[in-house]
């Protein structure tokens, strides 16, 4: 999508402007204009002019820093509000400085304004000129001046010393298996209310001291990893299976998106709250992905790429994100300064467990996933806090066999991930209680009977291998899920009344259906994109024009007011070619006021009140002077001093919306120029 309009969008734009505000910003240009005169013609000398290579090239020299970030964020955030510009820019930006910059800008041809209709309500969007895009494209073809970064390895050593605890992370493939085989062992987890029960509640503090159990459990039941029945909670193993398939960075996003996902009294449709979900795991990914692990990051940085694709304006939305990214690993702190991305490698090739008794283990952080949940289902956590630890017992190996494990498998996971260093007694117990389990069972399954004459199908292949066992002659054990498989394969081999006695579940989830719900993210690997690379340090070719235009001026015939508002346009950066002063026209504006000019301070509260326009306030201090931003709402009369009252643009740690100001107190009273599409 391109990042600049038509030229003749940006002409209408302008046109449709008030005819003051048209022709005020058009003499800053042509200087006193010759009637007749058409707004279409005057449209095309200003093209003509901002076309020619001496002008491009000034109007080039003259873009710093500050005007390369509003002029990425404006293509980056594909037309933001002046609202959504200030949501980006919040801790980095002040309102007073990042309305200075819009503003002028605008004066500057480089930025216009268009309005839309959204519900009913007039919304003005920032846009770029297209007349200007060979001089505007490079900066909006890098937006790494937007998200700056360090290199890690060039960082001073307060800026890497870390003042967090990792404790922050409250979930990572460990912890998804010890909550696996927690829920499995607490299947009556929620009291009628709703509630985790008090028994179960007391056990996970236990287990997990760190863990905000409720919070963590609801995001996973979002994500379809434990589903709840009333009072009850059971794992989905299919879903936890499916979870494997991902990389651990994508299981990690779709926990915090989950987790962000559940709200307690959110009645969204199933619909509804998988695209809820959806949205945050792309969000999350795009941040990931955007980040270099060879660089350390600002919160700001962070705010910025996580604001670029998420609901413009939602700051607080921003917050939860990146500190649920932190609390699942994906970022980590390494001070209260800086982050970086995880790489989140798995490897399993390392030791990823340690017997510290014969039937207890501990579970290292290199472990993979599908170990990780392997273990939990033949043994029971009892610790998952820094220490994750498992404990093997009869109990927790029974259940592991009623859901198809052997004792063979559950000796070859343990000897490969401990390096062959499991006891002969552990062995030993793990056989004889599969010998036991054998010896007298209950069978859950699908149960098929054929009479003498139709014992023969039993010979057809896709029937022979869905029979786990032959119980009795004429009677066969099936798989619980394989009641559709077993009536297609009958029906194949001819047979066309089947007895189907009892109701299928009809709850089990293809395979197809898991892979849909988890789908990969993309890019597992960390880009190098923000790096900065269009910083612009040089400002002499700024300065060498500002001082020549300077002198031009000396040289003019202009004086007193009309001299100081053209100086005002020079520093501004409004002037572009010697012409603009010598057939300058100037309406002079007084902007500030200091100290003891108590009427210039009267006077500009006066027109900031009827403009309402912001101002910017100067109040002196103690030791420095206090900086407020606000709309005048009133000039009061309290004695014999005059009150201002302000409403707060930037509350900071305010407690009140409004400000009561007496002018006498103000050392500095400056109103900031509106912008000309707000006329």
């Amino acid at each position: 999508m391109s990042k600049f309009r038509s030229v003749d969008f940006w002409k209408e734009s302008l046109m449709s402007l008030p005819d003051n505000a048209f022709f005020e910003l058009l003499r800053t240009v042509f200087g006193k204009i010759k009637t007749p005169f058409s707004k279409q013609v005057l449209m095309n000398d200003l093209e003509k002019f901002l076309l020619r290579d001496d002008i491009k090239n000034n109007i080039n020299n003259y873009i710093n820093n500050d005007d390369c970030l509003i002029i990425a964020a404006v293509a980056v955030l594909n037309e933001p509000s002046p609202g959504e510009l200030e949501a980006f820019f919040a801790g980095e930006l002040s309102y007073a400085k990042l309305h200075n910059l819009m503003v002028n800008l605008e004066e500057r041809f480089i930025l216009y304004r268009f309005f839309e209709d959204r519900q009913n309500k007039r919304v003005s969007r920032l846009a770029l000129n297209p007349v200007l895009e060979p001089v505007l494209a490079p900066i909006t073809g890098d937006s790494s001046l937007l998200f700056p970064s360090i290199a890690a390895d060039e960082a001073a050593p307060d800026e890497t010393t870390p003042d967090k605890a990792p404790q922050n992370v409250i979930i990572n493939d460990r912890i998804l298996a010890a909550l696996l085989s927690f829920v499995s062992r607490n299947r009556l987890f929620f009291r009628s209310g709703g509630n985790v029960r008090q028994k179960v509640g007391n056990a996970a503090k236990t287990i997990f001291p760190d863990l905000p159990l409720e919070e963590v459990v609801n995001g996973l039941r979002v994500l379809g990893l434990f589903s709840g029945d009333g009072e009850t909670l059971v794992p989905d193993y299919q879903r936890f299976a499916a979870f494997g398939a991902l990389s651990r960075r994508e299981r990690m996003a779709y926990c915090a998106a989950g987790i962000l996902t559940y709200e307690p009294e959110d009645d969204n449709s199933p619909w509804m709250l998988h695209a809820k979900l959806r949205n945050y795991t792309e969000i999350i990914s795009h941040v990931y992905n955007m980040m270099d692990t060879e660089r350390l990051y600002k919160l700001t940085t962070l705010s910025k790429l996580t604001y670029t694709c998420e609901n413009k304006g939602d700051k607080k939305d921003n917050d939860k994100i990146i500190d649920m990214m932190e609390k699942t690993g994906i970022i980590i702190p390494v001070s209260n300064e800086y982050w970086r991305v995880s790489a989140m490698k798995e490897d399993a090739s390392l030791v990823a467990i340690a017997m510290d008794t014969p039937f207890s283990l501990l579970m290292y952080p290199e472990i993979t996933y599908n170990d990780a949940i392997a273990i939990a289902g033949f043994a029971d956590v009892v610790e998952a806090g820094m220490t994750v630890r498992f404990e093997i017992n009869r109990d927790s190996v029974v259940q592991a066999l009623n859901r198809g494990f052997s004792s063979v498998a559950i000796i070859e996971l343990l000897q490969r991930l401990s390096h062959n260093r499991i006891d002969e007694n552990v062995l030993f117990t793990l056989r004889d209680w599969e010998k036991r389990y054998g010896e007298v069972s209950l069978r859950r399954g699908l149960v098929l009977t054929l009479s003498p004459q139709q014992r023969h199908l039993t010979e057809t292949r896709p029937l022979s291998k869905l029979i786990v066992e032959t119980i009795a002659p004429g009677v066969y054990l099936l798989p619980e899920t394989a009641e559709e498989s077993a009536a297609a394969a009958l029906s194949k081999a001819g047979v066309a009344i089947i007895a189907r006695r009892g109701e299928s579940r009809g709850d089990e989830m293809s395979g197809d259906t898991i892979r849909r719900f988890f789908q990969p993210l993309g890019a597992d690997k960390p880009s190098a994109g923000a790096t900065v690379h269009n910083v612009r340090a040089d400002d002499s070719l700024a300065s060498i024009l500002i001082d020549k235009f300077h002198s031009i001026l000396e040289k003019t015939q202009f004086s007193g007011e009309a001299r100081d508002e053209l100086a005002a346009r020079i520093d501004r950066r409004m002037v572009l070619s010697e012409a603009q002063l010598k057939d300058a026209v100037v309406r002079y504006e007084k902007l500030e006021a200091r100290g003891l000019d108590y009427v210039g301070k009267a006077m500009i509260a006066k027109q900031a009140l009827t403009m309402q326009a912001p101002v910017e306030v100067m109040l002196p201090g103690k030791q420095k002077q206090e900086r407020v931003f606000g709309i005048p709402k009133a000039l009061e009369k309290a004695d014999s001093e005059s009150v201002l009252v302000l409403e707060l643009l930037d509350k900071g740690d305010a407690d009140d919306d409004t400000m009561r100001i007496p002018l006498g107190k103000i050392s500095l009273l400056r109103r900031i120029k509106k912008s000309i599409f707000e006329g």
